[in-house]
């Protein structure tokens, strides 16, 4: 039996420890993550760090901060890059009171040379007028963003375990200010993050615009690419600026058609800043995005390879192949995080 002393000072801390859960947020009160964040996730197998895009959990209906943290943790996920949209809506961002999908939809079919009714083109017409505004008030919002939050949104996400390697928000296009720009990199730092990700702009000026502002701001770059990735592809960014990088798509390579992954990830590993994992197949086999383990991509060649060599970026799960009736993304980024935990042992 315990001391009197010691017993007095047990009951205490499981008081304040049972206290700590009731107050908290309702999704972690009983719920598997909460069980799960105690220990903390480890998705680090055998040195390679394996993460995951918060892009993986698009469908889900809640996308706030602390059910984007719950998909993470359930995922079992340790690392991340994170979507604009949890972190700038935790910090206040203006919300949207029209239907920007519409105007994607409208403009869309404009953009193919379909004809538009009277009532599209003014429906149109006005949505873009809103977009327009709305634009400015987002940018103005930007300018003048406080960076505590962003600095609170990264803590409760270190507390729990998951710590925040790469930020994607919309801020980092040619229409997009240097402020908005100097706001996107310097929200990323105050999450913890390296660097920040962006689709290549497919426009030099840009990307050397980008690369100078982050030598600036003292932020990574990392431009992803689709299936116009070539082994060539970053060479023109990456000779513009030290800050300048790879947010490789391994999937996307072989479904452009590509034989020399291997290749480009050993020519540029110091220069990698991330890369999305995805199985896809080859132009011959229709260029699916399956399940991990059905396509071409050499996941499991690729993972062997960083563990090798040691390379420290990391492998970002990034789901986008069709779920099943029967599941949901935090199943499906659990199959991939163990796939890859086999494909490491």
């Amino acid at each position: 039996m315990l001391p009197m002393k010691n017993r007095r000072e047990f009951i205490q801390k499981s008081a304040l420890g049972l206290a700590g859960v009731l107050t908290a947020p309702t999704w972690l009160q009983g719920a598997p993550a909460f069980i799960q964040s105690l220990s903390k996730p480890n998705s680090r197998i055998n040195g390679v760090q394996v993460g995951c895009i918060t892009y993986s959990f698009r469908s889900m209906a809640d996308q706030s901060a602390e059910a984007t943290l719950k998909y993470v943790l359930d995922s079992g996920i340790s690392s991340i890059e994170l979507m604009g949209d949890p972190a700038e809506s935790f910090a206040g961002m203006p919300t949207t009171s029209f239907n920007r999908t519409r105007v994607f939809q409208l403009g869309g079919k404009q953009r193919r040379g379909e004809t538009l009714t009277e009532d599209e083109k003014k429906e149109l017409t006005d949505l873009q007028a809103q977009s327009t505004a709305f634009n400015k008030t987002i940018a103005d919002w930007r300018a003048n963003a406080d960076m505590k939050k962003f600095e609170q949104f990264g803590k409760m996400y270190k507390d729990a375990g998951v710590s925040i390697y790469a930020f994607k928000p919309n801020a980092f296009g040619a229409n997009n200010s240097d402020l908005e720009v100097a706001y996107g990199m310097r929200a990323a730092k105050a999450l913890g993050a390296s660097h920040i990700t962006l689709e290549h702009p497919s426009n030099d000026e840009q990307t050397m615009r980008l690369g100078k502002l982050g030598e600036k701001e003292q932020m990574a770059v990392g431009y992803h690419g689709h299936e116009q990735e070539t082994f060539t592809f970053w060479d023109t960014a990456l000779g513009q600026s030290s800050k300048n990088g790879l947010n490789l798509d391994a999937g996307h390579y072989i479904a452009a058609g590509h034989t020399d992954l291997i290749p480009l990830i050993e020519k540029h590993h110091s220069r990698i800043f991330s890369m999305h994992t995805k199985d896809r197949k080859t132009p011959a086999n229709g260029k699916g995005n399956v399940t991990w383990g059905t396509g071409d991509t050499p996941i499991g060649d690729v993972l062997q390879l960083m563990k090798k060599n040691k390379y420290s970026f990391p492998a970002t799960i990034e789901l986008e192949y069709q779920i099943p009736q029967d599941s949901d993304p935090v199943k499906e980024v659990q199959k991939c995080l163990e796939y890859a935990r086999k494909a490491l042992g």
